[in-house]
């Protein structure tokens, strides 16, 4: 499968080196966008993510957040590499994450990217709030069904930032989603008739609907922030 972009380097957290997917905006630049994984790794999947957003204007760059334990990790889209995958984010956890988001941030900025927003899907949704609590130089956030969120529901995010979440998703209670949104009116929150994973077409429960809604809101998200 071709792609736009290519494999670079980031320094992480501790000066730990991790690879990352880059691709540069197109046409005219708005901006840069870390994009974080899926639990299955920095796959194809992610990476047509990437490009679609470079060509909306955006440098993208999303890294292999689980290299220090497995470099390049690529699972298959099956019952033994998801659970692959959760050992290796569980082992992973948000250890490493505002460091290693952080330098992906300033990646961005030596760019010269002013403007720079996060992004992230499943464990990435997760790694975009936490990011959007503690790193510095974010513009604004969107984090999509991450489980994680659960767990630091009190923080509170340092710039914009909009979530999106499936109503179907047994993995994170609806009764809390809908708890978290009236209680949190300082974030914009937005509940899909879908499942966990909706906005992946290589997954059961892709939901093409709530994918071009999400899609749209997050464009608009980075363009207003």
């Amino acid at each position: 499968m071709t792609h736009k972009g290519s494999m670079s380097t980031i320094k992480g957290s501790g000066g730990d080196e991790l690879a990352a997917y880059f691709v540069e905006a197109e046409g005219t630049r708005k901006g840069g966008l870390v994009l974080i994984q899926e639990i299955f790794g920095v796959t194809d999947h992610i990476k047509e993510l990437c490009d679609g957003f470079a060509a909306d204007g955006y440098d993208v760059i999303a890294p292999s957040m689980y290299d220090r334990d497995f470099k390049n990790w690529q699972a298959e889209y099956t019952e033994e590499g998801m659970q692959q995958s959760i050992k290796l984010a569980q082992g992973t956890g948000l250890t490493y994450a505002k460091g290693d988001v952080q330098a992906a941030i300033d990646f961005l900025k030596e760019r010269g990217n002013e403007r720079v927003h996060i992004t992230g899907y499943c464990y990435g949704g997760s790694v975009a709030w936490f990011a959007a609590c503690n790193c510095e130089g974010l513009t604004s956030a969107v984090g999509y069904y991450g489980r994680l969120i659960m767990e630091m529901d009190t923080q509170k995010p340092r710039c914009p930032t909009m979530l999106h979440f499936g109503e179907k998703d047994k993995s994170i209670p609806i009764d809390w989603v809908r708890k978290f949104k009236e209680e949190r009116p300082d974030i914009t929150v937005h509940i899909y008739d879908a499942d966990h994973g909706f906005n992946s077409d290589r997954r059961q429960h892709y939901d093409p609907e709530a994918t071009k809604l999400a899609r749209e809101r997050t464009l608009e998200w980075f363009e207003k922030a």
